[in-house]
């Protein structure tokens, strides 16, 4: 692996209130279990999503964006999962994008839970501040926000080689009520959704962010997709049902 600092997510955690902690290790997830947490960032974060990998392992994934917005494109993020110092899984390192889209970021060590939620979620955060020139860690607080109050958690159907599989499906809409809303009002109307899944190697089918046009019936401004190589994903939930309306 290539060194970069290392990071056990209590960076990103304290702005996202313990939220990632226990993609971190199991020191942080005994800690985070004694606290009140939602079912969502259970199973986002607090889940062994890597208990079945054995290292070394190499996780891939396509990255898809489009939109009316700005170009689309097609990319690869790679994962790449070692044993840690115990010889245990992992210490994991990821290839985000590549060339000029690359998304630097830093090594996770012994991580439990898949630290591809973390990349993909970070990659957003820097996308919403180059748009909107907002704070990232405004982003990020109202992310784990969402995710802590405000998510919606279905049960669904997909597919990874050739076979039909369980996934949870955890949509969220983090700028609804965001008190800066007006700030950035033509990007706020936005949804997150994380599909997870056992039957998968290292627990994540996908997620995709949606960024719709604030004009009704209008093309989505922005989607961006993230999908484990093998996998097709379900169809984005409607707008209203990830709101609960």
């Amino acid at each position: 692996m290539h060194r970069h600092t290392p990071i056990r997510l209590a960076q990103w955690a304290t702005v996202l209130a313990l939220g990632c902690l226990a993609l971190a290790g199991r020191p942080a997830l005994a800690a985070a279990q004694a606290q009140d947490y939602s079912a969502a960032e259970r199973i986002i974060f607090m889940s062994e999503h890597l208990s079945a990998v054995k290292p070394p392992q190499l996780l891939e994934y396509s990255f898809r964006k489009h939109g009316t917005l700005e170009a689309g494109f097609e990319d690869r993020v790679a994962l790449r999962l070692s044993p840690t110092d115990a010889g245990v899984c992992c210490d994991a390192e990821a290839d985000f994008l590549s060339a000029e889209r690359r998304t630097r970021l830093p090594e996770v060590e012994d991580a439990r839970a898949n630290p591809v939620i973390l990349y993909f979620l970070e990659h957003d955060v820097r996308d919403m501040n180059r748009l909107t020139k907002g704070q990232p860690n405004h982003f990020r607080k109202r992310i784990r926000m969402a995710i802590y109050d405000g998510a919606r958690v279905e049960h669904r159907d997909a597919h990874y080689r050739g076979r039909s599989i369980a996934v949870q499906e955890v949509s969220i809409s983090p700028y609804d009520d965001d008190p800066n809303r007006e700030r950035f009002a033509q990007y706020a109307d936005k949804q997150y959704v994380f599909w997870l899944s056992e039957a998968v190697p290292g627990g994540v089918l996908g997620m995709a962010t949606r960024m719709n046009n604030p004009e009704a019936g209008a093309e989505p401004l922005v989607v961006e997709e993230l999908v484990l190589d093998g996998a097709t994903l379900p169809a984005l939930p409607p707008r209203q049902a990830a709101l609960g309306r």
